[in-house]
């Protein structure tokens, strides 16, 4: 399998969106999407490695997938919102640096 950039996926999901998909649902019923997927992530996670039993619906389901699902949605919020995910990132890591620089190595409860 190739690697993928962030940037790539969030032309690829344009692309398929487009020539697939027909067009984008509105960022509201993406966002109402997003959080239905973030649930099923949820949900699978707590009976994976929590202490919740599996229900027969939830057999067969894999955690990538969810995972995958989720990271779709919020790539088609990126394009929709004109949001560079790639540079969203690059941003949001040296804002963590700034502020989590030595906090974290100074944390009793972490060590």
């Amino acid at each position: 399998m190739n690697e993928l950039t962030i940037n790539q996926a969030q032309q690829q999901v344009d692309q398929w969106i487009k020539s697939v998909g027909v067009k984008y649902f509105s960022e509201l019923t993406n966002l109402g999407i997003l959080m239905e997927e973030v649930g099923e992530l949820s949900r699978l996670m707590v009976r994976t490695y929590g202490e919740q039993t599996f229900k027969e619906s939830d057999k067969g389901k894999e955690i990538s997938d969810e995972m995958a699902d989720v990271l779709w949605v919020l790539i088609c919020l990126a394009n929709q919102t004109g949001v560079n995910l790639t540079e969203a990132l690059h941003r949001n890591f040296e804002k963590k640096n700034m502020r989590d620089g030595n906090r974290h190595q100074q944390n009793e409860k972490l060590k």
